[in-house]
């Protein structure tokens, strides 16, 4: 499965269930660009997980959702399960990194 677009519409729906990998971004951060092929080899990666999804939402689209979880620096990726939060991490990290994340708190 791709990563999914996520907005303010959709977006309560999207992580009510399971672990839900959240990848808060914006088209004009270059960070967020830099982490972009991360975010979409997760997806890859967990494609054939039922219990893991994967996330984008552009900040600039959803401010109510960034100023909802109180992101304040991008790219900001939020691990959510059953529609709490449960972990968090800011700034570019490398794939091993958000794998550990996901994995530790299944």
């Amino acid at each position: 499965m791709p990563v999914i677009e996520a907005n303010e519409k959709d977006f309560d729906n999207q992580i009510k269930t399971n672990l839900t990998f959240v990848d808060f971004n914006a088209d004009w951060c270059g960070p967020c660009q830099i982490l972009k092929p991360v975010i979409e080899e997760l997806a890859e990666d967990y494609e054939s997980d039922s219990d893991v999804k994967i996330l984008s939402v552009n900040i600039d689209d959803s401010p109510e959702l960034a100023e909802r979880y109180s992101v304040s620096g991008i790219p900001c990726l939020i691990l959510f399960r059953n529609g709490e939060e449960i972990d968090r991490s800011v700034g570019v990290a490398p794939k091993k990194a958000f794998v550990k994340l996901i994995e530790k708190n299944r």
